[in-house]
């Protein structure tokens, strides 16, 4: 009863997001976020917390006035993804860079024979790019947890994302499913910035302080030498997005022979990827998530 009614719930929310006015649902959004960033204590102080750790040179004053503008950027990309499900957001206007990215991208297709994987983080409108990059000819198998609600996951959030080409997949799956698909010259995307767990993880420096992160990428790189790439979609004060693509990671820690250290160092250049591109933009990524969690 409680999956049928959230189901029911969600899908009214997605009818009233087609017929509202776009400005209506960006500032209905920032009005919850911000309602949600006073009145949920817990995720508040979490916000502040991790920003006070990675900035220490930032003052108390500015790091609450960040952590507003981390819910205030958040209610924007909550904006844009519903308005991606009504067909209300053209995707590929919206990205600036459009033409140098599509090149790029192009390039990272005739130079890929060992497949690619798209490493990257929960850092601005990240549905936005795996659309784009999958709308020009690059769809990839996306792995990410499967939600609580099957109704929701299997009739709303699955054909979302496979709208252009992507495959959504689970974690639990995800290993076998990555090297099938590089095997056979395709892309898989990652987004590696929270917590991971298991053996296959360890403990790499994320702004200054150990984080439980996942070893699969570094993993795939030793046994089937896809590209790994980062990339990351930057809002720009216009609302428009720069999608940043960078050069591929090659980093194999040949000088380390014991295995598992040799994964770690790997894994600790794809943190540092992800931590350069949230120095340069800090309120676009995702500071609510507890992801130094001991």
């Amino acid at each position: 009863m409680r999956e049928k009614t959230e189901y029911s719930l969600v899908k009214l929310f997605l009818w009233l997001a087609k017929i509202a006015p776009k400005s209506f649902i960006y500032a209905t959004m920032k009005g919850l976020t911000l309602l949600v960033y006073h009145l949920d204590k817990k995720r508040r102080n979490l916000t502040i917390t991790n920003l006070t750790m990675a900035f220490p040179e930032k003052t108390s004053e500015e790091i609450k006035s960040l952590s507003k503008e981390v819910y205030s950027e958040l209610s924007k990309t909550i904006t844009e993804i519903l308005l991606m499900f009504t067909g209300k957001f053209d995707i590929e206007n919206a990205i600036k860079n459009r033409d140098e990215a599509k090149e790029k991208l192009q390039k990272l297709a005739e130079n890929s024979p060992h497949g690619i994987v798209f490493m990257t983080a929960h850092f601005s409108n990240w549905e936005l790019m795996a659309h784009f990059i999958a709308k020009n000819k690059l769809p990839m198998i996306v792995i990410g947890r499967k939600g609580n609600n099957r109704l929701i996951e299997d009739n709303i959030t699955t054909p979302f994302r496979e709208k252009y080409g992507n495959s959504a997949a689970s974690k639990d799956k995800a290993m076998l499913l990555m090297m099938k698909r590089l095997k056979a010259k395709g892309n898989v995307g990652l987004l590696i910035d929270q917590k991971a767990g298991g053996s296959h993880s360890a403990k790499i420096d994320f702004f200054g302080k150990p984080a439980e992160t996942t070893l699969s990428v570094a993993s795939l790189k030793l046994k089937l030498d896809p590209l790994i790439v980062p990339v990351f979609v930057v809002r720009d004060c216009d609302g428009l997005y720069e999608l940043v693509i960078s050069e591929p990671v090659e980093y194999v820690a040949d000088e380390i022979e014991d295995q598992q250290k040799k994964l770690e160092a790997m894994t600790l250049k794809y943190n540092q990827a992800i931590e350069n591109i949230v120095k340069k933009y800090p309120s676009q990524w995702f500071w609510m998530h507890n992801r130094w969690r001991v």
